[in-house]
């Protein structure tokens, strides 16, 4: 039990601290057409089966059943620099400079797949399978500070099941559960002066699953405007397993890990033949991600972090009858407040996104999308204590890009 308490330390950090492409460990990247017009629009616009990931209530817009199935392509360029790291000799402190670091979170696939089927005139139901939450970072293995960043290697599956009833010409409203998988590949170093750096400070492969919620409703105030509300309630995930901490085992614990519940607002509106605007504000509960417990230990690891929200605004033109050309801007708020990490870069982010749809016949499309997503330079000031004894400090500047690239294929049958 002695080596319980810095064990799940480490992995609070590891775990949950993480590069990814939206505020806190949020993944924006359901779909092509979405990613092309910043998902400005989603929990309303209905033009693929993807955006039930949204808003269920969208499930009463099709009239027949709907595939959508693709992949996207992250590039995430996160770096380190201009940083000091100061950590106990055994009488006092020394410091030296490091070297910058590039590329800490690298590239990734995320694959999605919807279904939206009509079984009535005013029932629908719909399957999605996708990630809200996946991350990838992973410093080098000479980056001296090793217990501030180490590698992790986190991914998460959501299996969405739906059901969605027209109440009227106007109104649908939809529900449905989330069943989230999630696992992890994390490993860390004591790299400070009296502490052996040659065993690991973590070495874990985990996983677990919990169960969510959401909810949602579509106003048509007639067939060019409309209006999309949803809410998804996310729970706490756990993860249970063995852990190994400088060649001790731990056994049979539990890692809670909150996450954030969202609500959604869009908006659609044809104001031409060819041509709409769309628009989405999205509200991120990061607040309920104070602090990460254990079964065992209970509070050990304090976050603080604050609610977010993300704006965008979208455009789609149909150029003629095979091509539709989109575009879209978000706004993304960090999550991280106060209590900031070198291993969780999170800072406000600005997207650009374009995309293009091409119709093969009348029942099948292919969508693509890119984003290039900028981020901002952060100092990040991080301490590490052994009781009252401050052991390490780690001081840098760190930002995060991403680039993303979304491919989707679309069938009605």
């Amino acid at each position: 039990m002695k080596h319980l308490k810095p064990t799940i330390l480490a992995l609070s950090i590891v775990l949950i601290s993480q590069q990814s492409i939206a505020g806190g460990f949020q993944f924006n990247g359901q779909s092509a057409s979405g990613l092309g017009r910043a998902f400005a629009g989603d929990a309303v616009i209905a033009d693929t089966a993807a955006t039930i990931a949204r808003n269920p209530a969208t499930l009463a817009l099709f009239d027949t059943t709907t595939l959508s199935v693709g992949a996207v392509f992250v590039d995430t360029d996160v770096s380190f620099k201009n940083a000091q790291y100061t950590y106990f000799n055994g009488a006092g402190y020394s410091s030296i400079p490091l070297n910058d670091v590039q590329d800490i979170s690298g590239e990734s696939i995320a694959p999605h797949l919807f279904i939206a089927h009509p079984v009535t005139k005013d029932i629908s139901i719909g399957l999605g399978l996708y990630s809200n939450f996946a991350t990838t970072t992973e410093y080098q293995q000479d980056f001296i500070p090793d217990l501030f960043g180490g590698t992790t290697k986190v991914r998460s599956a959501n299996l969405q099941l739906s059901a969605a009833y027209q109440v009227d010409p106007q109104w649908s409203l939809g529900a449905g559960i989330d069943i989230i998988f999630a696992s992890g590949e994390l490993y860390r170093e004591f790299k400070a002066a009296g502490l052996d750096s040659n065993a690991p400070a973590l070495d874990v492969k985990t996983d677990g699953f919990a169960l969510g919620w959401h909810v949602g409703a579509v106003y048509q105030f007639n067939s060019d405007h409309r209006f999309g509300l949803s809410y998804r309630y996310s729970p706490t995930l756990h993860f249970d397993g063995d852990f190994i901490f400088q060649g001790n085992d731990v056994k049979n614990d539990t890692l809670n890990i909150p996450l954030p519940s969202m609500v959604e607002f869009s908006g659609f509106h044809q104001i031409s033949r060819d041509t709409s605007v769309h628009y989405s504000a999205q509200f991120i509960q990061w607040s309920s991600f104070d602090a990460l417990t254990t079964d065992k230990v209970g509070v050990f690891k304090q976050y603080n972090w604050r609610d977010t929200y993300h704006v965008s605004l979208g455009m789609t033109h149909q150029v003629n009858e095979q091509w539709t050309v989109r575009a879209g801007y978000m706004y993304d708020m960090g999550a991280v407040d106060q209590q900031r990490s070198i291993a969780i870069p999170d800072s406000d982010r600005q997207w650009l996104s374009a995309g293009v749809s091409y119709q093969l016949d009348q029942r099948s499309s292919i969508d693509v999308g890119l984003t290039v997503l900028m981020g901002k330079d952060t100092l990040v000031t991080e301490q590490q204590y052994q009781g009252q004894l401050k052991i390490a400090q780690v001081v840098g500047t760190t930002r995060a890009n991403a680039t993303l690239f979304a491919l989707s294929y679309n069938l009605s049958l």
